[in-house]
């Protein structure tokens, strides 16, 4: 039997096969780690058009000794190959934009899939365009699709077929704020936040702008008034206000690999005192294992590699705003420890199984 808890014991008769379409990117190789390790899931196919033909050991040499799974060897992303492997559950670790070209096909054949683009994060396709510029691959497929941020939507993702994987800004932005808009404790206009990246958010692309003598001792905002990860951001936001929730948001590139540093300001409704925000946080996050709420101002040093993401609050007296703060890992938390997260309770393992 398998079990459905967070942290419960469960027997397993036998592991889950499993599938990675675009394993060379950042995302993909984090995915690759957690997988190999993961003692429910077998690995049986990998794809890399890049690296079709070559074992996964020998491109990425820290699976060189990773038993059967470094063994492995890349494959085309070519559909008969995927279904002929035998995998139950896939994880589409592409650019968005192609993930749907795998995942409507897999969808059909019985598998179940994890995306982790964002192809099925939004529910309006006319939103999708107006923020990706390009008309929805499959609009039909996006009422059934799940959002995949477990600690918000965790029952509907257990039963999916199809779950989106949240993008890693918007992970660390709405974990703090969905909590207190949904008890009515802040406004909902006005809320305005800065994040701060580390390149490999950027993906494993040859762009001038990446190179380490661009990135190094730099810090430079990006990708605004509009950033794509708006879209799903006040997707999410507006439907735990019960309200159009509308954000300022400016992005920032960090001359670090990974990590994710968000701040967050928004203002009290009236009446509500700073005592009651934290008691928000710590009832919604009391039982949640990759979310700690705390005192310590959060630090991206303290949750690179893991599946954690920290939160802080703290309250400006003199200009009356609310400050929020996290830290995650973008990789992790924010792309591929997700991703296997969803996995966990769609498989009906214990959630933190290959996490911690």
């Amino acid at each position: 039997m398998r079990g459905r808890g967070r942290g419960d014991s469960v027997r397993i008769v036998s592991k889950v096969k499993v599938g990675i379409v675009g394993a060379n990117g950042y995302s993909g190789e984090e995915l690759c780690g957690i997988l190999s390790r993961h003692p429910y899931a077998e690995v049986v196919s990998v794809t890399s058009r890049q690296h079709a033909g070559k074992r996964v050991g020998a491109v990425l040499p820290r699976f060189a000794r990773a038993g059967t799974f470094g063994e492995l060897t890349f494959s085309e992303p070519a559909m008969e190959g995927l279904l002929g492997a035998g995998a139950e559950f896939f994880f589409l670790a592409l650019p968005h934009g192609l993930a749907s070209e795998f995942a409507l096909p897999l969808l059909a054949a019985g598998k179940r899939v994890v995306d982790l683009s964002a192809d099925f994060r939004l529910r309006d396709a006319d939103i999708f365009e107006e923020f990706y510029g390009e008309a929805h691959p499959a609009p039909e497929m996006l009422a059934e699709a799940v959002y995949g941020l477990p600690e918000l939507h965790r029952a509907r993702i257990c039963g999916a077929k199809l779950v989106a994987s949240a993008g890693c800004y918007p992970t660390s932005i709405l974990l703090p704020l969905v909590p207190l808009l949904r008890a009515g404790l802040i406004e909902v206009s006005g809320i305005a936040v800065s994040s701060a990246s580390g390149v490999s958010g950027a993906g494993r692309k040859a762009d001038v702008t990446l190179l380490y003598a661009e990135c190094n001792e730099s810090l430079r905002a990006y990708g605004l008034p509009k950033h794509r990860h708006l879209s799903e951001i006040e997707q999410e936001l507006s439907a735990a206000a019960g309200e159009r929730v509308v954000i300022t948001f400016v992005p920032h590139l960090a001359p670090m690999t990974r990590g994710i540093h968000t701040t967050i300001f928004a203002g009290l409704k009236d009446g509500v005192a700073i005592a009651a925000i934290r008691e928000a946080l710590d009832a919604a996050y009391a039982e949640e294992v990759f979310v700690r709420v705390g005192e310590a101002l959060p630090d991206t040093r303290h949750v690179a590699g893991t599946n954690f993401c920290d939160i802080a609050v703290r309250f400006d007296e003199r200009a009356g705003r609310l400050i929020l703060l996290s830290a995650e890992d973008n990789l992790v938390k924010g792309a591929a420890g997700q991703a296997v997260q969803n996995f966990n309770l769609m498989a009906g393992f214990p959630e933190t199984t290959g996490l911690l």
